[in-house]
Formats: C-alpha cells, sequence, structure tokens
C-alpha cells in the first residue's frame, strides 16, 4: 500500500475531500481510488451534475496516514468498483 499511488476526490469550494460514513457513529473514512479515471467514473456516475465542483488529484500511499491525521479520517475506504460502487474499508490503527 505505500508504495503505490492512489487518487482523491476533493471539493474546488472548500478543500474537503469526499468521504464515507458507513456507520451512524459518526466515522468518515476517506475514499481512495486505484487510478484517476476510476475516480472519474465514480463522480459521474453517482454525482454527474456535481462532478464540475470536484477534482481528482493523487497521492503517494507513504503521505496517506498523515493525511488521516492531519484531518482526523478514521481509516480508508478503497474504491475497488467505482460503477456499483463496492468499498473495501480499512480502519486506522
Amino acid at each position: 500500500m505505500l508504495s503505490e499511488v492512489y487518487y482523491l476526490i476533493r471539493s474546488k469550494s472548500d478543500g474537503s475531500y469526499l468521504t464515507a460514513r458507513p456507520n451512524s457513529q459518526g466515522t468518515s473514512y476517506l475514499l481512495l481510488f486505484g487510478e484517476h479515471f476510476d475516480a472519474l467514473s465514480y463522480l459521474n456516475t453517482h454525482a454527474a451534475e456535481l462532478a464540475s465542483r470536484f477534482s481528482v488529484e493523487s497521492i503517494p500511499g507513504t503521505q496517506v496516514k498523515s493525511l488521516l491525521k492531519r484531518w482526523g479520517f478514521s481509516g480508508v475506504g478503497i474504491v475497488t468498483d467505482p460503477l456499483l460502487p463496492n468499498v473495501e474499508f480499512l480502519q486506522q490503527s
């Protein structure tokens, strides 16, 4: 995971990242995509009317942990299929 490059979806208006909240406890997970086109597919499939308000940016795997800490995320949600979507949640230890 550390040597890979991941892609994130970020709001152009306030700089916040696209997250998932899979439970009612208020924990948020940063959504990560394996490819730039997967992130774009996710946006165009699930929020086509809002896609212009977001951008896709890359991050090396070595910086994911510090990003989680800085923004207070509980972990990551790795999107394995952007069309369904299928997400694997990993909690930060």
